[in-house]
């Protein structure tokens, strides 16, 4: 891969991990401020799975769009220009909000408009890391990076609970508006990033045939194309795991705001100290099989949350889902970062960011409205056990095994 590092990397990348950490705490705060406002006052899997679709549905029409972007212009300016995309869109509901207009549609809109920030931002982030940092470094910087988010996503439900109680919900949004202001800015002032070529070229091909060379080049490359296969079966067996436990917890253990900030806390905790642990430790020789013991212990607590009555073991199973979670996460797009083509990497992070943002909203479709008239803990059992069995199909995979293999230098 061509990559230009220049001799300042660990300063760029601090710096990018800076602002990113800002940005995120903000979003943060947003986010589980709208999760829990709509659980509380609706009760209701329905208008879960809307919130849901509304967040993540329009990253995977934006995402071939995005890829293609990120491959293309620059990638700190793209990230600049979503965040304060998002951040605008946030100021405006706060606003409706304080003159009384607080339907819970407008904040449907919203998470709309945030769903296209985010798929802009996403490839972007992804791709510009590796043009930071050097190919043997990618991993610690990668587990760094899930450790300094895990740490955002413990402090984050434990002061939106704290402020959904004692301030408005308007006030926590104005906190985001302010934290991505402060992220644009060390962008914009202090970051300065290696020229991407293709930035600077001028563009023979559209739009529409840079994302069929993305498409292509993704089909001529069989461990991409086999890894994105069995993404897209995992993330449709986690859902009810990502979007449904809050709910559950409502339902079975009490409304109390408390209970959903100690699942997040838990949750957020075993992140933290599992990214520390893949910072230290960097998974197995082979990545597949780092991702397929992660696999297999979210399998087996995913089946355990809809199986025990005690909110305490509850939380445990949760924390060690988060604590193997950077397990299958870090080593993937490490994966990908060292294996794809520097001028593909857009694209490639585009089309993930579209399975990921088509299968979760799609499979509540079906699990949310499900989810009123079966009880959450089946859900859970059926796909802890289903997580099982695509394990099993993941580590007899020839492909995924060879591509796998570590990269010279690690």
């Amino acid at each position: 891969m061509d990559i230009d590092i220049n001799k300042d990397w660990k300063k760029n990348i601090t710096l990018f991990l800076a602002s990113q950490t800002i940005s995120l705490f903000g979003s943060m705060l947003v986010q589980y401020a709208i999760t829990w406002y709509i659980t509380l006052k609706t009760k209701s899997g329905t208008m879960m799975t809307i919130s849901i679709i509304c967040g993540f549905l329009p990253t995977f029409f934006i995402s071939p769009f995005a890829g293609v972007w990120a491959d293309r212009y620059n990638r700190k300016i793209l990230i600049m220009v979503s965040d304060s995309l998002i951040a605008l869109a946030t100021f405006i509901l706060a606003v409706l909000f304080f003159m009384g207009y607080d339907s819970i549609w407008l904040i449907f809109i919203v998470l709309i408009i945030r769903a296209f920030g985010s798929g802009v931002q996403i490839p972007a982030i992804n791709a510009l890391i590796p043009k930071l940092v050097p190919d043997d470094k990618l991993t610690k910087i990668n587990a760094v990076n899930s450790s300094i988010q895990s740490l955002v996503l413990l402090l984050s439900p434990m002061l939106s609970g704290a402020l959904l109680t004692m301030a408005s919900i308007e006030a926590i949004f104005f906190i985001d508006v302010v934290t991505a202001a402060i992220a644009v800015l060390l962008l914009l002032l202090f970051l300065h990033v290696p020229f991407q070529a293709r930035s600077v070229e001028k563009q023979s091909m559209t739009y529409f045939e840079d994302m069929r060379e993305g498409i292509k080049y993704i089909n001529s490359h069989s461990f991409v194309k086999a890894l994105f296969i069995f993404c897209a079966i995992y993330y449709v067996l986690i859902t009810p795991l990502s979007f449904l436990t809050p709910l559950q917890v409502t339902r079975s253990f009490g409304d109390d705001v408390w209970r959903l900030t100690a699942v997040e806390v838990a949750y957020s905790v075993g992140m933290m100290a599992g990214g520390i642990i893949m910072t230290s430790w960097g998974g197995f020789q082979n990545k597949i099989h780092t991702m397929a013991l992660s696999n297999f212990i979210i399998a087996i607590c995913t089946f355990g949350l809809g199986a025990v009555p005690v909110f305490w073991i509850y939380l445990f199973l949760m924390a060690l889902i988060g604590l193997v979670t950077p397990m299958f996460n870090t080593p993937f797009i490490v994966w990908l970062q060292q294996k794809v083509e520097q001028n593909f990497l857009g694209r490639v992070f585009g089309v993930l960011n579209m399975i990921l943002s088509s299968t979760m909203p799609l499979s509540m479709i079906v699990y949310g409205p499900v989810a009123d008239y079966i009880k959450i803990e089946w859900l859970l059992i059926g796909s802890g056990f289903s997580m099982l069995i695509l394990n099993f199909f993941m580590i007899d995979s020839k492909v995924l095994i060879e591509a796998g293999k570590p990269v010279s230098g690690e």
